[in-house]
């Protein structure tokens, strides 16, 4: 495994396609040839090469945990009365709701992810966002902080986000404060991660829900598995539907230049890289991504998958 990122490090390290996100100032400063991957197994082991380490802040890779945290606190009936999980021809901070009913298309959009943040500021509380830090720390396998400066950059320009959030309140999303629900969401995007904690992250949803570092559970089957088909279809802004052909796993992208995919039952991905292609995600992220797939047919739908052990045992094979 280690020789194949090594390989895979040392064809796209070269790559400096992309550009850095400019309507996030600090963004904008963050040094762009950085490049690290990590991957994660569904038994804890992890293998690393590059700026796996170096922080950045995990942007709207967030959406994807808060999703499965609701879901963990409201239950499906509740959360999908909020926001649906269909996929939106429209750019990510599109400010639009599915005519039909009237709520966000889907939660790793801005529209669902603000109103799953005002859902769960609605239901936790003024200490909503100390339990979606726990929650993040939890599925990391170690305690994450917020990048304060990424905060107050993001709180100060997020005007598309301010509208975002007193339309779904219109409409009657939440009820509470719109202040309070954008202090959550900024927060939650200023998180500060690596490409080591994405890989545990992505693991943690391939195990199941529980850290296989930790060997704690984080979250739930049912939001693991409702999360995760969110994730293969809508995750990945206007190229969720190149990547799931050319990629074929559920992953969630971010602007910060992180990108965590999962393979279900196996292993979890984490790549960092921060120049971004026109629709949002890492350009050098996809192709590792795509590459680490192809390699090692880890796509969802490659007849080489030979899937779980549960499929093993069932069929008699060992």
């Amino acid at each position: 495994m280690k020789s194949t990122i090594l390989g895979l490090f040392d064809e796209f390290k070269g790559n400096i396609s992309g550009a850095l996100p400019d309507y996030i100032p600090e963004l904008a400063k963050v040094a762009p040839d950085q490049f690290g991957v990590a991957l994660t197994s569904n038994q804890g082991k992890t293998v690393w090469i590059g700026d796996a380490s170096a922080p950045f802040t995990i942007q709207s890779i967030s959406k994807a945990l808060t999703f499965a945290l609701l879901l963990e606190r409201a239950g499906r009936e509740e959360t999908y009365r909020y926001v649906g999980v269909q996929p939106m021809a429209e750019p990510f901070n599109a400010i639009t709701l599915n005519p039909q009913s009237n709520r966000p298309f889907n939660p790793m959009v801005n529209t669902g992810a603000i109103a799953v943040a005002g859902r769960l500021r609605q239901i936790l509380g003024p200490g909503a966002f100390d339990q979606v830090l726990e929650t993040f720390g939890r599925a990391a396998g170690r305690a994450l902080e917020v990048d304060e400066q990424v905060f107050r950059s993001e709180r100060e320009t997020g005007h598309r986000n301010r509208a975002i959030a007193h339309l779904l309140r219109a409409v009657g999303v939440f009820d509470v404060p719109v202040d309070e629900v954008l202090d959550l969401y900024f927060r939650q995007c200023s998180v500060r991660v690596t490409a080591i904690d994405l890989s545990v992250m992505g693991a943690t949803f391939a195990n199941l829900g529980v850290n296989p570092v930790t060997r704690k559970e984080v979250l739930g089957l049912d939001p693991v598995r409702d999360t995760l088909s969110t994730m293969f279809t809508c995750g990945m802004y206007d190229g969720a539907g190149d990547w799931s052909c050319k990629v074929g796993l559920p992953a969630k992208s971010g602007v910060g230049g992180g990108i965590l995919a999962v393979v279900n039952r196996q292993l979890g991905i984490g790549v960092f890289s921060p120049r971004l292609d026109a629709v949002g995600n890492s350009v050098r992220g996809q192709l590792c991504c795509a590459a680490l797939s192809r390699e090692l047919g880890l796509h969802a739908f490659d007849m080489s998958n030979m899937g779980s052990s549960f499929l093993h045992a069932m069929s008699g094979r060992r």
